[in-house]
């Protein structure tokens, strides 16, 4: 026997599964204050989803009738896996990013690398770009996304020279 969810029934449980570990915490737009209501009633009155102190979470039978198969219960092994990776921060499946060989990213990473560095203006004239394009760059792709150390010094009377630093 197929279980019958109405089409909100059915977007809130999905959306609890794929999105939140079952957690109940979303609902369409057309569904506000008393209606909210009613339908958790009518999910908690079929038995497909359970309080849990403030909050509802999808029960057994919720899953079933998704026909998705249920989580089984966490092993103490896999609870202290989860810890060690949360702890130690598991970033082996974080990708590098780099640069093009032949971009204009490129270009200016290497001349920051040149013993003498280089300055904006250099840097403008070499890519094209604007004074404010340059040090955007460094601030978004250089140090946010590739993680370089910019560094920079000004000589008495001379513009200043910016490197990659260690």
């Amino acid at each position: 026997m197929k279980t019958e969810l109405t089409p909100a029934q059915h977007a809130i449980l999905a959306h609890a599964i794929h999105n939140t570990d079952g957690k109940i915490s979303w609902f369409p737009d057309n569904i506000k204050g008393g209606a909210r209501k009613k339908v958790l009633e009518g999910l908690f009155n079929r038995a497909f989803i359970t309080p849990l102190g403030s909050d509802w979470f999808i029960a057994a039978e919720g899953y079933d009738a998704l026909g998705v198969p249920r989580l089984g219960p966490i092993t103490a092994e896999a609870l202290d896996e989860i810890i060690k990776s949360a702890e130690v921060g598991d970033k082996s499946q974080t990708p590098v990013r780099r640069a093009r060989d032949n971009s204009k990213q490129a270009t200016v990473i290497g001349m920051l690398k040149r013993p003498e560095g280089a300055t904006i203006p250099q840097i403008c004239e070499a890519t094209g770009w604007q004074q404010n394009t340059v040090r955007g760059t460094f601030a978004g792709a250089f140090k946010k996304k590739l993680g370089l150390t910019i560094v920079s010094d000004k000589p008495q009377g001379a513009e200043r020279i910016y490197r990659i630093g260690a």
